[in-house]
């Protein structure tokens, strides 16, 4: 097996939003900066993000970032910490105008200024109406975007790894991290890549369930790297069910929807959001909208021969209207139904979405860890975007602010990187035993002795989390559930190949990525077990109200021993008064 050594200034892992974003601000002050990415950068997964992303601009309905931080803090189900709400919320403004001048391509108003839609969750201060704070590219906000930064990167001369599949992060005894253990994925070849500072943006983990709006790619890659490392994983039982996926496939069928004008109809006719939200109707949160479709099939009120799904309508809105604000969920309609929406309702049914957990990172995108009564940074280490958790998204993310996310700590963490590297100048010695661990996993999958098929047991992981740790959850399902997915867990360890070459073998980068899913799966069955309470997207039948004296806290899983810790919420904002818990209401 080949080895190969790079040295680099910075290693960002990812090549999403919030990746590209902190490369091109490092890169283009002159640091040397490689991006690994196990597919090519405009194929990573920002850019199936549809709707917007959120700021106060205020240039369709009057706004202001106070009211943006009080719907995030109401969105998060008071579980988001206020202090990175605010930082986040103050700062969207510039982040957004920042993008538009690199090149972002944003629908306009007639006087010129961006678009802005309602979604859901936005504040309804206005006679009753509804903010629009959701900055759209039509419905292809993620796609302009990252292909933008990827442009700019490529005029910043920022070196890419395309197709390399990260494996595990270095660290000195010290606990220092170093950059991490990559495999070719053309060659097979295994590159290690050293850096001064190591930025982990590899995004979610949407394949733990089998119907979900996630690509292949997301499998959760950098969450089980830092795992391994002895990290641990933040409020991962607060996994986000999209209420709009197209029924029976899981492909998202975008808020910016239901911001338009759109609205849910169930089997009997009735646009039935008014009884589960009676202000906001089919602009609630996500959470409230998911359970409130999930409870009227499961009571009956489905549409088609099977009421398996309901129905969400658009024709109203007129042709012109979708094909110039939606025209990427008309073509998708077209092309996976054979129905134009201008002219047919789309069957929908909730599908996992979003990842509200992750990493634990401070403001400034340091991954931090326990120490005493606080927290300390890991030196050398910081996360963004989906795979971190700050925690700005708490209990349930609102529509808009995952691409906020990602634009606004991406920033962070190349702020405070430069920092770094002007404080550790040089690279420290690199500990072989760290490099050997990585070959050890590798030469484990080529063992000749009997052993499961990677695509068989991701079948198993997808299916025990989609019955066992859905939109509703029990004590005995979540037990049950995590006894399967622990014992998955031990399975995943003997995986076993089929194709033993080097060159673009997709069956071990996918036995890589099993072993990460279960990984998680343990984490988020297991957190979910822990917590008590219906809060958000964690719904717990047998807990359903809210628990604010006990649970007014973060969960921290860690893998090796398994076990959970907790860390209280930041119920204080920077500035601003702070926001009390009070009951959730839209």
């Amino acid at each position: 097996m080949t080895v190969v050594h790079r040295r680099f200034d910075v290693l960002v892992i990812g090549a999403g939003g919030g990746g590209l974003r902190a490369a091109l601000q490092l890169a283009s002050q002159e640091a040397r900066v490689a991006v690994v990415s196990k597919v090519f950068p405009t194929r990573s997964h920002t850019v199936a993000a549809q709707g917007g992303v959120n700021a106060a601009l205020a240039n369709v309905t009057p706004d202001n970032w106070q009211w943006h931080l009080y719907d995030t803090v109401k969105g998060s189900d008071w579980l988001g910490d206020q202090d990175a709400i605010e930082y986040m919320c103050r700062t969207a403004a510039e982040r957004v105008i920042e993008l538009e001048h690199y090149g972002v391509p944003f629908s306009r108003l007639d006087d010129g200024r961006i678009y802005q839609r309602p979604f859901g969750g936005q504040s309804q201060h206005f006679g009753g109406a509804q903010a629009a704070r959701t900055c759209a590219a039509a419905d292809r906000t993620g796609h302009a975007i990252l292909h933008t930064l990827y442009q700019q990167n490529i005029r910043c001369r920022t070196t890419f790894f395309d197709e390399y599949f990260a494996l595990d992060l270095i660290q000195d005894e010290e606990g220092h991290v170093l950059g991490a253990v990559t495999l070719e994925i053309a060659t097979g070849d295994v590159v290690v890549i050293e850096a001064r500072a190591t930025l982990l943006a590899t995004g979610g983990a949407g394949q733990l369930y089998r119907t979900n709006t996630n690509a292949r790619i997301n499998t959760g890659d950098g969450l089980a790297m830092a795992l391994r490392a002895g990290l641990p994983l933040q409020d991962m039982e607060f996994f986000q069910f999209h209420p709009t996926g197209i029924a029976g496939k899981g492909m998202l069928i975008s808020e910016a929807v239901r911001g338009e004008g759109g609205y849910l109809v169930n089997g009997d006719g009735e646009r039935f959001m008014s009884r589960y939200a009676p202000k906001a109707h089919d602009l609630a949160s996500r959470d409230v909208v998911s359970r409130a479709i999930y409870t009227e099939v499961q009571e009956g009120r489905g549409c088609g021969t099977e009421r398996d799904h309901v129905q969400l309508h658009i024709s109203h809105l007129g042709e012109a209207a979708i094909a110039e604000r939606l025209p990427g969920i008309r073509e998708m309609c077209q092309t996976f139904l054979g129905i134009d929406p201008a002219a047919s309702p789309i069957p929908v049914y909730p599908t996992a979405h979003y990842m509200m957990g992750g990493i634990p990172t401070s403001r400034d995108a340091r991954v931090v860890v326990p120490a005493g009564s606080g927290e300390e940074a890991v030196p050398g280490l910081w996360a963004a975007g989906e795979c971190a958790c700050v925690s700005v998204h708490g209990a349930n993310r609102l529509g808009g602010n995952s691409l906020l996310d990602i634009i606004v700590f991406g920033r962070a963490a190349a702020d405070d990187i430069e920092r770094w590297l002007q404080e550790a100048p040089y690279h420290r010695p690199l500990p072989e035993a760290a490099v050997a661990r990585s070959l050890q996993r590798l030469e484990a999958l080529e063992q000749d002795d009997d052993g499961e098929r990677p695509a068989e047991l991701r079948k198993a992981i997808q299916a025990t989390m989609e019955q066992y740790c859905g939109v509703f959850r029990t004590e005995a399902k979540l037990q049950e559930g995590l006894a399967q997915v622990q014992a998955l867990a031990q399975r995943s360890l003997k995986l076993r190949l089929s194709d033993r070459s080097r060159i673009f073998n997709i069956e071990r980068i996918e036995a890589l990525e099993t072993q990460n899913l279960a990984a998680l799966a343990c984490a988020t069955v297991a957190s979910a077990l822990a917590r008590t309470e219906s809060r958000g997207a964690h719904s717990r039948v047998d807990h359903p109200e809210r628990d604010d004296a006990q649970w007014l806290r973060h969960t921290l899983y860690f893998h090796q021993p398994a076990r959970l810790e907790y860390k209280p919420v930041k119920l204080r904002p920077l500035t601003a008064e702070p926001i009390p818990p009070v009951e959730r209401i839209y």
